[in-house]
């Protein structure tokens, strides 16, 4: 669900991602984020593991990513201006809200409660820059039965459901049969 940029080559997610973007016919979101350090998984093959510093390599490749869409590239993606791009952010970690500010969504993790999502969502509406208007995605992850009614009135545009790494079958088929909440 999440791309991170300090781990790729910009230039092959460009052409990846606009390939994906033309199969669907425009309906590609990207995920991006700095990516996860626990398990120390980077260092033994070099990887950048500061968080500050996959910040930084994820800013740089969101500005070269979009440089490449908007025709640096050929062919260019369906959606234009550009792919829609969610940041994620890791409850309470402010700066990648402001980042998501500047882009199209915002998907935070363990976030506690739907009153601290709508804090989120408040930020995200005082640092946008632009009209009101432009659409902005909010997402949250719920568990498997949970109520999705409060995340809503928060402010939360797109359910995800979380499973564990191993879900039961049963219970992937139940939330497929259920549908989406209503």
């Amino acid at each position: 669900m999440i791309t991170p940029l300090s781990r790729r080559r910009v230039h092959k997610l460009a052409r990846e991602t606009v390939t994906l973007d033309q199969l669907s016919a425009g309906r590609l979101t990207l995920g991006v984020g700095i990516g996860s350090a626990r398990n120390n998984e980077l260092e033994p093959f070099g990887e950048v593991a500061g968080p500050r510093e996959r910040a930084v390599l994820l800013d740089e490749g969101l500005e070269k990513l979009t440089r490449y869409w908007s025709g640096d590239f050929q062919p260019v993606p369906v959606q234009q201006p550009r792919i829609p791009i969610w940041v994620a952010a890791e409850w309470p970690h402010r700066r990648p809200v402001r980042r998501a500010a500047r882009w199209d969504g915002l998907f935070p993790t363990r976030v506690p409660s739907p009153a601290d999502y709508a804090e989120l969502l408040a930020e995200i509406r005082a640092d946008r820059a632009g009209p009101a208007s432009e659409p902005f995605d909010m997402v949250v992850g719920l568990e498997p039965g949970e109520d999705p009614k409060p995340w809503a009135e928060a402010g939360a545009t797109w359910m995800l459901t979380n499973f564990t790494y191993t879900p039961a079958l049963a219970q992937v088929r139940e939330v497929i049969e259920a549908g989406p909440p209503r």
